[in-house]
């Protein structure tokens, strides 16, 4: 028998759903759960800052919760930085503070304004002066992956056939076609997020817990126990099944 591991997929924001999704996971496993939360807790949403806020007062507290780094984390630290970077693995003509990526909420749910005609240095100071050192401090500790026995909790995912303390920073927080696409299995199921769809999805080497909300659609939690996965409900455990019956366990 082991003990359950929860893990919540991309958050992007949206504070409510996270208490909601906590309060399930609470109900599920009690207050002591081990939770993996995969990253991306910034940009899009109406309270990047609370959701940060939250997150470290968990950790204060004492909570078995770990915080993986996201994409979009990065580019939110990057951004703050005494001088502003963006990063690499952005398609060119893009920034953090694109439409596209939500960078402009974030800093809303700090009490900065962008409007349009300014210039980047006048919104970084203004972001530098409003957001917390402890929350660039918080964002800078966020490990890349986290490996539980047989799963592995990762953003992005992985490069196939490359071992783990070789896969770089960048394929955990950004890959997407070189791991979607590979069918064959991992050393272990891989749990992540980043690619949004339409409801979480169980693959047999892979689980996709982002179901974008960060769009507006539902977050889900999920729960990993003595090889099997389920979504945590309204109503309780509902079962993730994988779309091939032989990679049905882990």
């Amino acid at each position: 028998m082991t003990s359950p591991i929860y893990a919540i997929g991309d958050i992007h924001g949206q504070l409510e759903m996270l208490e909601t999704a906590l309060h399930r996971i609470e109900v599920d496993g009690g207050p002591n759960a081990r939770i993996v939360f995969l990253g991306d807790y910034t940009d899009r949403g109406p309270n990047s800052r609370g959701v940060i806020e939250l997150l470290q007062q968990g950790q204060a507290e004492g909570r078995n919760w770990t915080a993986l780094l996201g994409n979009h984390d990065r580019m939110f630290s990057m951004y703050l930085e005494d001088y502003p970077r963006i990063d690499s693995q952005l398609l060119v003509g893009f920034h953090w503070l694109h439409p596209r990526i939500g960078g402009v909420q974030t800093l809303e749910s700090y009490g900065v304004e962008v409007a349009e005609g300014d210039r980047t240095y006048e919104v970084h100071a203004r972001a530098k002066a409003a957001v917390p050192q402890t929350h660039l401090d918080f964002l800078a500790s966020l490990p890349s992956h986290h490996q539980e026995g047989k799963l592995l909790f990762v953003h992005a995912g992985i490069r196939p056939d490359i071992a783990l303390e070789k896969q770089s920073e960048n394929d955990k927080i950004w890959i997407r076609r070189e791991f979607l696409d590979h069918s064959a299995l991992h050393p272990w199921l891989v749990v992540h997020g980043h690619t949004h769809v339409p409801q979480p999805e169980h693959h047999g080497n892979r689980v996709n817990l982002d179901s974008g909300a960060g769009f507006g659609r539902p977050l889900t939690a999920a729960v990993f126990e003595n090889g099997e996965a389920w979504v945590l409900g309204e109503r309780g455990r509902v079962a993730l099944l994988p779309k091939w019956a032989n990679n049905a366990h882990f």
